[in-house]
């Protein structure tokens, strides 16, 4: 009797495990590697659909790159630059609360976590004024695009007015993958944002900071994405023949 009292405190505690270990896991480690391993497969398959707007984009500005540059010279370059910062900045806040959690840091993970929120909120805020300076031009194409806005106004246009019209209608082009990327991205950024509020809310009643941080770390990874990939549409968008 003695030895089976013995016996069975020691075989019940080879089957405790760690609060956060799901019953399908042999260790946390595994867990964290499989888990980082499906946001990679989840990011791969984000690439593949920003890489498909991406070649689409660049097969039309190559077909009709005048109107691409006339519309390029549109954007709003200070709105755009300060975004980019924006977005550089909210990289960083990202990595240091990924690091605050794993330091098990609590307040630096919300003072963190609370700067990489708003500055996700001030970078939808610029995309929004801009997007709000193209409708009062009247660039939406299919809702109030107006040729008249460059063939009248822009003087790169050749004096031919027909020549001139079907290079202006050729811009609403540009400005539909325009609308195109910068909304799907704006989606993205939406999505990273509800997903802070809701890290945050958790956060700040003890999550995260007890050595299970693998929400907060992949979510990092969606994060950075999204801000590489505006890295690549700044330039594309913005910067289109601006040396001459």
């Amino acid at each position: 009797m003695d030895s089976q009292a013995i016996a069975i405190p020691a075989t019940h505690s080879e089957h405790e495990h760690s609060p956060h270990l799901h019953h399908h896991f042999a260790t946390e480690d595994q867990q964290r590697e499989a888990s980082n391993f499906g946001m990679w497969l989840f990011l791969l398959t984000e690439i593949m659909f920003f890489g498909g707007m991406f070649t689409a984009y660049l097969i039309y500005r190559n077909w009709y790159y005048p109107a691409f540059v006339a519309g390029s010279h549109w954007m709003i370059i200070w709105a755009g630059t300060l975004n980019t910062t924006v977005l550089i900045c909210s990289s960083f806040t990202m990595a240091m609360g990924v690091h605050s959690a794993e330091t098990r840091n609590r307040k630096a993970l919300l003072r963190y976590l609370g700067a990489t929120l708003f500055l996700g909120v001030v970078f939808l805020g610029i995309k929004a004024y801009e997007w709000h300076d193209e409708w009062e031009h009247h660039h939406v194409p299919g809702l109030n695009f107006s040729i008249n806005e460059f063939t009248h106004v822009d003087p790169r246009y050749p004096q031919d007015k027909p020549l001139a019209v079907d290079m202006a209608e050729k811009t609403q082009s540009y400005f539909s993958l325009y609308f195109l990327l910068t909304g799907v991205h704006a989606l993205h950024m939406l999505i990273g944002c509800s997903i802070l509020i809701f890290i945050i809310f958790h956060a700040s009643r003890g999550a995260y900071t007890t050595g299970h941080m693998n929400f907060v770390e992949n979510f990092g990874l969606y994060w950075h994405f999204v801000d590489i990939v505006w890295i690549f549409l700044f330039p594309l968008l913005y910067l289109i023949s601006r040396h001459q």
